[in-house]
């Protein structure tokens, strides 16, 4: 078999820093508003950390993209 060898790129270093970057960002976000949600219906809190525990995952799938290929799309 005949492998293509490739340069590494900083693509992934990169991606995996941004990631890390939005990641801390978005749990800063949750921290801030937590005090205020803690004063809802315990439901009501529940869904509003559900929601948040899970959508910071949405916008790494164009990061993810562009570490593999390059190109957001």
């Amino acid at each position: 078999m005949d492998y293509a060898v490739t340069e590494p790129t900083l693509r992934k270093p990169l991606g995996i820093l941004l990631m890390l970057i939005l990641i801390a960002v978005w749990l800063g976000i949750v921290l801030i508003v937590a005090p205020y949600v803690l004063q809802w219906h315990g439901l009501i809190q529940a869904i509003f950390f559900t929601i948040a525990g899970t959508a910071w995952t949405f916008p790494l799938k164009p990061l993810l993209v562009w570490m593999e290929t390059g190109h957001f799309r």
